[in-house]
């Protein structure tokens, strides 16, 4: 199967294969437990542990970067990710599978956390400059889209299965037996489909390629104000963070507990369905209007579709509607507002990547995010349960204004990601 690296093809199902793994790790696994007994206490403090992979990852990116290629990191990491979900699933039904499979979970979050350095450096790496910021909504999208399908056909299985056999530790365990199927079709995708760029430069690696460790982590905390762009990055999902975590509870939790009582079938329906187109045009919109106007236009108009749609989740948590069609239209708002949002906020890293050592400073950037997506993470189960779910939502809400207001500080190209005229 020959691509002559076009990106069309190659670029959805890698970024696919990227966020699929993440979003079970890191997301569905809190469903996962919440339906196999375990505590919300529970379950934000030790899923968001699982985070941690993705905070240190540039420990090891250098090395990615410096031994063997990219293609190669990342098919190696997808097919021990297949292997890892397989023994998650034949774990489930064992005694004490709570520690069992989170230790399991661990070790395919530093696999996954290995296969995003890799696929991040292999994009900078084929794409021109002039093409990244069109292809950005397309990459976002389909990592979004991967993770909505795990949100939503994979939970839609898993709730298919509970009531078909009334237990759900069987039906989770052969949820994630196919969970390991999808990940092995993906791997073998792209083993065939991505190109083969980096081969005809392994005998002559790069100046960049070949700096040590501590120049490349030094260099990252000399950029221009690398102070006040770690704080917005540490800042900027603090609330997001927290709803993550507590959204799937709060949707599945009886409404005598505050929750809206729904079922795990009723929760893949919403976000493999109208969530779902939502996300999509949102992605999409989002990278054609940087590649269009550039990131400074955009910048706060995205940052605030993002975090307004929080609204909805306060009015759910307050007046718990009958009809499920309102929890439709704030999955609709919020999954349009992520996929619309977020496109800036990855932008915005990859202009702090750029200059030398750009695959491992993305690295560095999206590990200070995933730390601000950990610790306010481990302690959402414990906020949640001393505020409630009404007042929990108003205080995810709240926590959104610091990155807000730090992002009005930040200096960039005003077209920054604009597309070229000859492009």
């Amino acid at each position: 199967m020959k691509t002559d690296n076009q990106p069309w093809f190659w670029i959805p199902l890698l970024n696919f294969a990227s966020g699929f793994p993440y979003i079970i790790i890191t997301s569905v696994s809190v469903l996962m437990y919440k339906k196999l007994g375990i505590n919300n206490e529970d379950i934000g403090a030790y899923t968001s542990l699982l985070y941690l992979p993705w905070v240190i990852k540039p420990l090891w990116s250098p090395f990615i970067d410096l031994h063997g290629t990219k293609r190669k990191w990342f098919l190696s990491m997808q097919l021990f990710i297949s292997i890892a979900f397989l023994v998650v699933g034949i774990t489930i039904p064992l005694n004490y599978f709570f520690f069992l499979t989170l230790a399991i979970f661990s070790v395919a979050a530093f696999a996954s956390a290995s296969n995003d350095v890799a696929t991040d450096g292999f994009y900078l790496l084929a794409l021109k400059k002039e093409q990244q910021s069109l292809f950005l909504g397309i990459r976002n999208t389909c990592y979004r889209l991967a993770m909505l399908t795990g949100q939503g056909l994979i939970v839609l299985l898993a709730g298919y299965l509970e009531h078909k056999y009334g237990d759900n530790t069987k039906a989770w365990s052969y949820t994630m037996i196919v969970v390991s199927i999808v990940m092995i079709f993906l791997t073998v995708y792209n083993f065939f489909s991505t190109p083969k760029i980096e081969e005809n430069t392994l005998a002559t690696k790069s100046a960049d390629e070949q700096k040590n460790f501590i120049s490349v982590f030094a260099s990252f905390f000399k950029k221009k104000q690398i102070g006040l762009v770690l704080a917005f990055i540490l800042v900027f999902r603090l609330g997001e963070s927290q709803l993550l975590k507590m959204l799937t509870p709060f949707l599945v939790d009886p409404k005598s507990a505050g929750g809206m009582g729904l079922d795990t079938e009723d929760v893949g329906v919403i976000y493999g369905t109208f969530g779902l187109i939502a996300l999509l045009a949102g992605g999409v919109l989002g990278g054609i209007a940087i590649s269009k106007q550039g990131l400074t236009k955009w910048f706060l108009p995205m940052i605030l579709t993002m975090h307004l749609p929080i609204l909805g989740f306060v009015l759910l948590s307050h007046f718990h509607p009958e009809s499920i069609y309102y929890i439709y239209a704030v999955v609709i708002l919020e999954q349009f507002g992520y996929g619309f949002g977020f496109a800036s906020f990855m932008m915005f890293l990859i202009y702090v990547a750029e200059g030398e050592s750009k695959t491992s400073h993305y690295s560095i950037a999206t590990g200070f995010m995933a730390l601000g997506m950990m610790l306010p993470g481990m302690l959402s189960g414990y906020i949640q349960q001393y505020l409630g779910y009404g007042n929990f939502f108003i205080w995810v809400f709240l926590a959104t204004i610091p990155g807000i207001i730090l992002s009005r500080f930040l200096i960039f190209p005003k077209d920054y990601g604009k597309k070229s005229e000859e492009v």
